[in-house]
C-alpha cells in the first residue's frame, strides 16, 4: 500500500510534522494545518460534515500560534492512522493514512487534487 508511511517525524521547534511514504514521497504538514484539517466530529461540526477526504478549505486557513496548534504528542491508532494530541487537550481526530496523504500540502499533491 502506498499510503503507508515508514517514518513520521513531529518537530515541535519548527511547528511541522513530516511522513516519509512508502512510495518514496515527503509531505511536510504545518502544526496549523493539521489542526485546521481535524477530522473529527467536534472540529468538522457532526458526523454528517466528516469525510474520508479533507476539505479544501482548511488550505487556506491561517491559524496563530497557540496551545491549539502546538503539538503534544502523536499516538499510533491501529495500522491506520494516527491520533494528535494538541497542548490544549483536543485529541479526538483520528487521521488515517488516505486522510493524511490527501492532506499533503506540497504542490505536486495540491495540482492532484
Amino acid at each position: 500500500m502506498k499510503e503507508k508511511p515508514i517514518n513520521i517525524t513531529a518537530n515541535r521547534p519548527a511547528l511541522e510534522m513530516s511522513i516519509e511514504w512508502g512510495d518514496g514521497h515527503k509531505s511536510i504538514y504545518p502544526f496549523s494545518l493539521l489542526r485546521a484539517a481535524c477530522p473529527c466530529a467536534q472540529c468538522r461540526g457532526g458526523h454528517e460534515n466528516m469525510s474520508s477526504e479533507p476539505d479544501p478549505a482548511v488550505f487556506a486557513v491561517e491559524l496563530e500560534d497557540s496551545p491549539s496548534t502546538r503539538l503534544s504528542n502523536v499516538k499510533a491508532t491501529g495500522s491506520y492512522g494516527i491520533t494528535l494530541v494538541w497542548e490544549d487537550g483536543h485529541d479526538y481526530g483520528i487521521y488515517n493514512w488516505h486522510y493524511l496523504r490527501a492532506l499533503c500540502p506540497c504542490p505536486t499533491c495540491r495540482r492532484r487534487q
